[in-house]
């Protein structure tokens, strides 16, 4: 059986979250054994603390929720939230440049990005693909795979959509096995879970992460 608790990035990314709030994110984090936590940059230090004797993982995003910041700025947020604690970088792509067909800006956008990160963190590059045409997905990922990174993700969870499953199998075809794909973005359900793998993702990211592993637990008693 899949192990359900593995994939999944538990996530708490509002911009009202509350200290009290991130620990007892650390907490369920580590008594499920998620993937990771996914915290703002600001939280960091507190994750990292909270989950130092634990194996679950500190993330954070950076660019995030819009991608637009320059990036030297993405560069020095990714250096400075590694030194804070964070092991996964999850970057908000330049989606304006995509949109403008400058696959050099994003490319180089991505690069400072996994050069700031190299051997310390794995870097994500969230794509926003409800922004974005198929053609640009595939524009995304591909770059995405060229500059270094370690995933591609498609969604910040704070646009027009969230993850869908023909987004899910678009990206997997494009980047092949050498990447991870992470679905983000109303994964709401272990159904809405086991779809998303079963299309090709390797990490889910989830606010709803305990909800989904009680749904797993309340599934496995019949």
């Amino acid at each position: 059986m899949t192990n359900i608790a593995s994939y999944i990035d538990h996530t708490l990314l509002k911009p009202e979250s509350t200290k009290e709030q991130v620990i007892q994110l650390c907490k369920e984090a580590a008594e499920y054994e998620f993937a990771s936590v996914c915290v703002n940059p600001s939280y960091v230090e507190t994750a990292a603390a909270e989950l130092k004797n634990s194996k679950v993982k500190v993330c954070t995003v950076i660019g995030f929720p819009l991608g637009a910041s320059t990036s030297e700025t993405k560069a020095f947020e990714t250096k400075d939230a590694i030194e804070k604690g964070a092991e996964e970088i999850d970057m908000v792509v330049n989606i304006g440049a995509i949109k403008s067909g400058d696959s050099e800006l994003v490319k180089n956008d991505i690069q400072a990005v996994v050069d700031a990160a190299k051997g310390k963190a794995i870097v994500k590059v969230i794509i926003e693909a409800s922004l974005l045409t198929d053609e640009e997905k595939v524009l995304a990922s591909r770059l995405s795979k060229e500059a270094g990174a370690d995933f591609v993700k498609t969604s910040t969870g704070f646009s027009t959509g969230g993850a869908t499953v023909a987004d899910v199998k678009l990206m997997r075809e494009t980047v092949g096995s050498e990447l991870g794909v992470k679905a983000s973005g109303g994964v709401r359900s272990l159904e809405d879970v086991q779809g998303m793998i079963d299309a090709g993702a390797s990490r889910i990211g989830a606010s709803s992460g305990v909800q989904i592993m009680q749904g797993l637990k309340s599934d496995s008693d019949y």
